[in-house]
């Protein structure tokens, strides 16, 4: 287990907090700035740019010289630990994987950022939290549904678990109440209609309609 250190606990608590984490994947990156822009103001701050964006590296340092603190900016699809070190460069302040990859991890605890490593069972699950996973991402969560959060945390309730897959505007209710810290959103927030449209009005909205499905849940569960 690493050892406790503050940035990455601030990280983990704020984006708990957030509830949500915006999985920003595009083929043209050219439209990605505003598209970050309408989904922070509908109140989906924590961006997680994925390296198979063309010039991720640079819209990573990118976005955090123009929003700063506003965002969370974190890196996605890593795979190995010089592109965990080139996002960390950038600005990037916690590393998401696909996979449980350890190297990746303790790279990612070298540099003083937070490591959301992907795992899909429950002894892969365990696995990246004993390696020190702040977060282990349930991925891809579609395929399991919420059903198998709420029957891994039975016996593990200390797991911090991010499904990322599957979630929607429409079930995050679902999955928070089974248990997610935090889900990770991609295709079903980065609407390529609106995108390709310009419509950051129409992204906002549906920005909009995740937070407070997060929002309305928790208020479920706390009465």
């Amino acid at each position: 287990m690493a050892a406790p250190n503050a940035a990455r606990d601030e990280v983990v608590s704020r984006i708990r907090a957030l509830g949500a984490v915006a999985v920003v994947r595009m083929k043209d990156a050219s439209l990605a700035m505003r598209t970050i822009e309408a989904i922070h103001r509908g109140g989906v701050s924590a961006i997680e740019l994925t390296v198979t964006t063309p010039g991720a590296i640079a819209l990573i340092a990118e976005l955090t010289r123009s929003l700063g603190s506003e965002v969370l900016v974190g890196v996605g699809s890593v795979l190995d630990v010089d592109t965990a070190r080139r996002a960390v460069d950038a600005g990037a302040r916690y590393v998401v994987s696909p996979v449980f990859d350890e190297q990746v991890v303790r790279q990612a605890h070298d540099l003083g950022v937070a490591a959301m490593p992907g795992a899909f069972t429950p002894t892969e699950v365990l696995r990246a939290h004993r390696a020190g996973a702040d977060v282990v991402k349930v991925f891809p969560s579609e395929v399991l549904g919420p059903a198998f959060l709420k029957g891994v945390l039975a016996p593990m309730p200390f797991l911090k678990l991010m499904p990322t897959g599957g979630v929607t505007p429409d079930n995050v209710g679902t999955w928070i109440r089974a248990g997610a810290v935090a889900v990770g959103v991609g295709g079903a927030l980065m609407d390529p209609k609106l995108i390709g449209a310009e419509d950051w009005d129409g992204l906002t909205a549906l920005a909009r309609r995740l937070a407070e499905g997060v929002a309305q849940a928790r208020a479920e569960m706390a009465s």
